[in-house]
């Protein structure tokens, strides 16, 4: 295993360098840049910049020279020095801009990554071995509503109700006092309180597909000899799903662990500005539309090399789980 860790591991190495230079040439594709939109918003709240100033902001930001040597000064402030450079939008470094919404970002989608799992992988096995009966039309009937209901709609519609019918507001993580304290236990209590709203929007359509696609797996598997030959030998029906079915049904659930991992940094953007949270969501969707080139660039390398990460975390866990899957060369587990 050791091995092709090694070897995956020194896959990647292209792989990112592919990434990062994707992530450079989205970022420069909208017209204009970056130094234009802050030159607009100015000019809009009335302020005069004189040329001056502007070709001194144009060689700070390297914006006079190629794009080649642009790339090249990001890329390697960013492996040498740690830095990714300059947010216009929320005036500081971009990585103080990601550290300060990583914690709440990790929180919801961790949480939702919980309640999905926790809730849909019970259930999908339940209805499996329950098919055509009551449970498993009803929740095969939840299933396709959660699926075709969007998550954003969703929100916008607790949101009403609540406010219209018990005069609640949801959105946010926390009450009005604790938004610009401190951390402390009572700051804790309050986001518990809040953060199972956007947890259970985000995990509707996840837990949907989950059930929908552990159910399909196991009723395949459960008609199997191996199956069959478990219940023959006398051991109990618990003990048969748990040890043999269930551990090759859920290989496609496995796989889609590697999917949450860029998923706690970026979140669900659209849900997020619906409710309006301070996660990395909505600075993303800030930082395109106003060309903040390095903010935006600094998420999408980040993304990137969080799928590639998560792919081999979840090559790693199918091994665990599965036993047919052993690891050999990379060209072959």
């Amino acid at each position: 295993m050791l091995s092709y860790i090694l070897q995956r591991l020194l896959r990647m190495i292209p792989q990112l360098f592919l990434i990062s230079i994707l992530a450079f040439v989205v970022i420069q594709l909208p017209p204009g840049d970056m130094l234009e939109e802050r030159l607009n918003a100015l000019r809009a709240a009335g302020r005069q910049v004189d040329q001056q100033e502007i070709d001194r902001l144009t060689q700070q930001f390297g914006l006079d020279k190629p794009y080649y040597l642009r790339y090249w000064r990001w890329i390697t402030n960013i492996l040498l020095k740690g830095q990714f450079g300059y947010s216009w939008t929320w005036n500081k470094p971009v990585e103080d801009v990601i550290v300060g919404r990583m914690g709440l970002t990790f929180a919801i989608t961790f949480s939702t990554a919980i309640f999905v799992y926790v809730i849909a992988v019970p259930i999908g096995i339940f209805v499996s071995v329950r098919q055509y009966t009551i449970a498993d039309y009803f929740f095969t009937f939840m299933g396709f509503i959660g699926l075709a209901v969007p998550g954003f709609l969703l929100a916008i519609v607790l949101m009403y109700v609540a406010y219209s019918k018990f005069g609640i507001r949801v959105g946010g993580l926390f009450s009005s006092e604790y938004q610009l304290q401190p951390w402390s236990w009572a700051k804790f209590v309050d986001l518990a309180q809040h953060i199972w709203v956007p947890m259970a929007i985000l995990g509707v359509g996840g837990t949907a597909g989950i059930i929908r696609t552990m159910r399909a797996m196991m009723l395949d598997e459960l008609r199997k000899q191996y199956v069959t030959v478990a219940r023959a030998k006398g051991l109990a029906e618990l003990v048969v799903l748990l040890k043999y079915p269930v551990r090759i049904a859920i290989n496609p659930m496995i796989s889609g662990i590697g999917g949450w991992l860029p998923y706690f940094f970026s979140g669900g953007m659209i849900v997020e500005v619906v409710l309006n949270l301070p996660t990395a969501g909505p600075a993303l969707r800030s930082s395109l539309m106003g060309q903040d080139m390095d903010l935006a660039g600094a998420y999408v390398l980040i993304i990137g090399a969080l799928v590639a990460i998560g792919n081999l975390m979840s090559d790693l866990l199918l091994g665990v789980i599965d036993p047919r899957i052993r690891f050999g060369s990379v060209e072959g587990l």
